[in-house]
């Protein structure tokens, strides 16, 4: 399968986010002592989003190239996204430029023309809150994912494959989720199968292991299962990768375990990164 079609208006892709918001996501990451790993994790999504929204923008006009979906699991599985979006699944990418459930004003270092760098004011909107509590419903949550996928690919036969972007921090506490997962990666357009990219932060020190092409350097069953849960990296994805400084070898699947907060900044942008924009 080629993942080459162009994505326009006419001929969106989605991407669907899918977090895990359980109560261990209140701890940080392994080794750091700074905010929690679900605060991180949100800014990085909200910061995400944003991208997104800005990819889209084409003369001051905000084209729906793409559709988003994010998921949130912890206490219970639910679509995410808040203000005048909650409650929603799948949402075109300009009403999503339009209804943030706010916007911030912080402070970014910018060059000053001088060598040196200077803080700058700037808006920042929020969609996604941090949330932390309850357990691990990974089987619901790819369980809704699943049904969004197949709604979208069945609406959009012809278009690049459905990304998603699935995020945890612990093991399945509703069950094995390999099942499902192989479910959602059937699934496909004429251009390929839907594309399932796993990253899992760790609260711990330990070997972090990034985009392999194998099992060999996973050292337990989880780990392994997650691997095997995650797609192939297309062409295209792995030049992302190998842009960011991420070489990604020959058969390397969209896989992050042990991450860190610099993994998961990496992990939403090469994900995020299909080409052939019109």
């Amino acid at each position: 399968m080629s993942y080459s079609a162009e994505i326009s208006r006419s001929n969106p892709t989605c991407f669907v986010f899918v977090i895990d918001q359980s109560g261990s996501m209140a701890d940080p990451f392994g080794g750091e002592t700074q905010g929690s790993k679900a605060d991180f994790v949100a800014d990085v999504v909200n910061r995400t989003l944003h991208d997104l929204v800005i990819r889209c923008t084409k003369t001051e006009e905000i084209r729906n190239y793409y559709h988003v979906a994010v998921i949130g699991y912890g206490g219970a599985v639910h679509p995410a996204l808040l203000g005048e979006l909650a409650g929603r699944e799948l949402v075109p990418i300009g009403e999503l430029a339009d209804k943030p459930a706010r916007i911030e004003t912080r402070n970014k270092k910018v060059p000053d023309g001088a060598g040196g760098l200077v803080e700058q004011q700037v808006r920042f909107p929020v969609w996604l809150e941090a949330a932390a509590s309850g357990g691990t419903l990974m089987c619901e949550a790819l369980g809704l994912t699943l049904r969004l996928v197949e709604q979208w690919v069945g609406e959009h036969r012809n278009g690049f494959p459905p990304t998603i972007l699935h995020l945890t921090d612990g093991q399945s506490s509703d069950g094995d989720p390999s099942a499902i997962a192989q479910q959602i990666t059937a699934l496909k357009t004429g251009d390929g199968n839907a594309l399932l990219y796993t990253c899992h932060v760790s609260s711990t020190r330990g070997g972090k292991v990034e985009y392999p092409s194998g099992e060999t350097a996973l050292a337990d069953d989880f780990a392994k299962a997650l691997y095997r849960m995650s797609s192939a990296l297309p062409e295209s994805f792995v030049r992302a990768a190998a842009q960011m400084g991420m070489p990604a070898g020959e058969g390397a699947r969209g896989f992050v375990f042990n991450g860190d907060a610099a993994s998961v900044v990496q992990f939403f942008d090469i994900g995020t990164r299909p080409a052939n924009l019109r």
